[in-house]
């Protein structure tokens, strides 16, 4: 099975792209590292306060993709306090 996490951020006080990249990209390699998932940024690339992330993850069963990406959703508040989850949207497929 497969399970995919569409995400969009705020980054509340962001002034420039450069902020903007500073503060996903540790979230893009730290969420790797923790959930073995892919990731990567897909939306609102030219925006500065906003990014569209999504995430993929593998597993036998849909349960287990389901459990993952749902951890990926809880964890992100308690370690990246300057983001904020605006909407989130988990598909098993």
């Amino acid at each position: 099975m497969v399970g995919i996490l569409y995400l969009v951020l705020c980054i509340p006080g962001c002034r420039s792209l450069k902020e903007k990249r500073s503060a996903i990209k540790p979230l893009i390699h730290r969420l790797h590292r923790e959930f073995n998932i892919s990731i990567a940024e897909v939306n609102f690339q030219d925006a500065w306060s906003k990014a569209g992330i999504n995430c993929a993850c593998i597993a036998n069963d849909g349960i287990q993709c389901q459990k993952v990406l749902q951890s990926v959703i809880n964890f992100i508040p308690l370690h990246f306090r300057e983001l904020e989850i605006i909407e989130h949207k988990i598909e098993i497929i």
